[in-house]
């Protein structure tokens, strides 16, 4: 009976999000703030600094399966509790070692040259950015696969929310009047590390072929492909390619 009631009163509007002025500002990422000191000590720094070095080089000799607390402890020649205050656990380790190419991925598409960086159309943008998200995790699809967090943290990673805001604030100038921080899950749903491994390896797809689906998705979110190839011009309005 309460179902019934629920269902068929009207649902209140949903609140609209202020459109961003300015490109989001480059998020900081890594292990959540109270995992870490925001300024580290030299020592400190150069202890987690050598730490990732041993980190990186098990990755490379034995794969991501290989790293582990112990492991990197004994590579670093330091006492595996340094390594657990340093990073928490092994997720906050992995994580840590995704740092570099997380704050590249997102100085490219805050600041770096269009199409993935500013001065493009917002399309164009969506576009080159799954294609960008798409190969950076098939370059570290074992790392970031080892490196999810639980499902409690997974979507509040600052990386993930950097992702997120960028591809909202991208679909809130291609189709304003649509639920954008909705409709930009299932745009990264497709960019899901798990989602390509299973596509890339387990049914053997190539990357081309998920180009190309990416890029259809997209068009069809956005309304694109109905539209005979409607893009939208630096003011977000629609503007019809020749």
């Amino acid at each position: 009976m309460l179902y019934a009631v629920f269902m068929s009163s009207a649902l209140p509007p949903c609140p609209q999000p202020e459109e961003p002025v300015d490109e989001p500002q480059l998020l900081e990422v890594g292990p959540a703030p109270a995992a870490y000191e925001p300024c580290l000590r030299a020592d400190a720094a150069r202890n987690r600094a050598r730490l990732l070095e041993a980190a990186s080089r098990l990755i490379a000799e034995h794969g991501a399966a290989g790293v582990t607390m112990e492991a990197v402890a004994a590579a670093a020649q330091v006492g595996k509790g340094t390594v657990f205050r340093r990073f928490g656990d092994r997720t906050g380790l992995l994580t840590a070692l995704l740092d570099h190419s997380a704050r590249t991925l997102q100085e490219d598409f805050l600041a770096g040259p269009p199409p993935l960086g500013p001065g493009a159309p917002p399309l164009e943008r969506l576009r080159a950015f799954g294609v960008a998200v798409l190969h950076r995790s098939a370059e570290q699809l074992d790392l970031q696969l080892a490196a999810q967090p639980d499902p409690g943290r997974r979507y509040k990673h600052p990386s993930v929310q950097a992702l997120r805001t960028h591809v909202t604030m991208l679909l809130r100038r291609l189709v304003p009047d649509a639920d954008c921080e909705l409709l930009a899950q299932p745009l990264l749903a497709y960019l899901d590390p798990a989602l390509i491994h299973h596509l890339t390896r387990q049914c053997g797809m190539p990357m081309e072929r998920l180009e190309t689906g990416w890029l259809d998705l997209v068009d069809r979110l956005t309304g694109a492909s109905a539209s005979g190839g409607l893009g939208a011009g630096p003011d977000g309005r629609g503007e019809r390619r020749p």
